[in-house]
């Protein structure tokens, strides 16, 4: 036992960035395998039974004192520090071995693209269960060649997420999903923020469909995620239970997107990510004398209006008082739908950065002759020209 304490204790400090343990020490050991990550305040430990997983989060420095407990229910540990790799067994006899080689520390994976390697927020290698039952991961974790363009889509989107809560130094969120669907990038988030990055969260999802809210529901007590919900109603009549810290739209259909939006701003929303979809308003109204040239062609207009749609969202989210962004989500080769609005509220903004804004919505809405709804709803019915 002395020899195992030692051991166990060498490895805590160097720090590792991330721990396995697996072997059973006996068939009633309630757990199949555990995972300790390293996150920002300490470190993160998921236990996995064979249908749900159990979260707990614990300082570094308690780290060598877990692990030596739960060495007591696995004979085998691998962890990862500084480019090596640290295995300790316990025979059944009580034998500890021990050894130590070099090893890549951390998964990942070749962008063909750019021919280069990238570091993934998701790395490949990791059994994460909501990519499996999505058939981006195998079993063992390993991504499934023809879904490599979707593995990089929810990195892409975490990415972007991840940028603007590291900047927040939040330690807790409350998040509202609007039209989740059958929320699978819904999970993705949940797993990510809570279980990588050790947030504690209050999430729920919302959508009009009550067989995919009953899925969903089922799903998230599947994965073990607590603090995730799913609930049937309306984006432009939901009431909030809580005060909100983030509202994700993700292909919320046409004007859908603009009351999501406008629920967000009413409730002084940290965070704001949108992925339009289905973007037909401006486009039945799009007329212009003097840039005739743009709306000529069918496929310009349609592209164009969708163009012009997020632009003015972007602006009228600037007015708002958030710092708009509208940033790529999706390569080109894989859809024209390609664009993710991230808005983070800015309480520093000046007035007259909000009324600039505002009156480049204007002059668009005069020149194409058009009348959106994020306008109407957060200008009260306006009249332009």
């Amino acid at each position: 036992m002395d020899s195992l304490r030692e051991t166990i204790q060498k490895i805590a400090v160097a720090e590792p960035s991330k721990i396995v343990l697996s072997v059973p020490a006996y068939p009633e050991t309630p757990y199949g395998r555990a995972v300790i990550r390293a996150i920002e305040t300490g470190y993160q430990v998921e236990r996995f039974t064979e249908k749900q997983a159990f979260h707990e989060n614990i300082p570094s420095e308690k780290l060598g004192e877990i692990c030596l407990e739960m060495m007591a229910e696995f004979r085998q540990l691998n962890a990862w520090a500084g480019g090596f790799e640290m295995a300790v067994r316990v025979t059944k006899k009580g034998k500890v071995l021990y050894n130590r080689r070099k090893s890549g520390e951390v998964p990942v994976q070749e962008d063909l693209s750019h021919n280069r390697i990238k570091k993934y927020l998701l790395p490949e290698g990791e059994v994460i269960p909501p990519l499996v039952d999505m058939g981006i991961f195998s079993k063992e974790g390993k991504v499934i060649k023809p879904m490599y363009h979707k593995y990089r889509q929810i990195n892409r989107f975490l990415e972007v997420i991840d940028d603007a809560v590291r900047k927040q130094n939040l330690t807790h969120l409350n998040i509202i999903d609007f039209g989740c669907g059958k929320s699978y990038l819904t999970f993705i988030v949940y797993h990510y923020l809570h279980n990588v990055r050790g947030i504690s969260l209050n999430m729920i999802g919302l959508d009009l469909k009550e067989d995919v809210i009953k899925n969903c529901n089922a799903a998230a007590k599947k994965y073990g995620y607590e603090n995730l919900t799913f609930q049937v109603g309306d984006i432009g009549g939901f009431s909030r239970p809580f005060d909100v810290d983030m509202v994700l739209t993700l292909h919320a259909c046409d004007t859908a997107t603009d009351y999501a939006l406008y629920n967000a701003v009413q409730w002084g929303s940290k965070m704001i990510f949108s992925v339009p979809c289905c973007q037909h308003e401006l486009n039945g109204q799009l007329h212009t004398e003097e840039l005739s040239l743009l709306t000529r062609y069918g496929i310009v207009g349609e592209r164009f209006a969708a163009l012009l749609t997020d632009a003015i969202r972007g602006n009228l989210l600037e007015y708002a008082g958030y710092h708009a962004q509208l940033l790529e989500f999706v390569d080109l080769s894989h859809t024209p739908k390609n664009i993710l609005i991230r808005a983070v509220k800015a309480p520093e903004k000046s007035e007259q950065s909000r009324q600039k804004a505002l009156l480049e919505v204007k002059r668009a809405m005069e020149e194409f002759h058009v009348d959106p709804t994020l306008y109407r709803l957060l200008c009260g019915g306006e009249t332009v020209g």
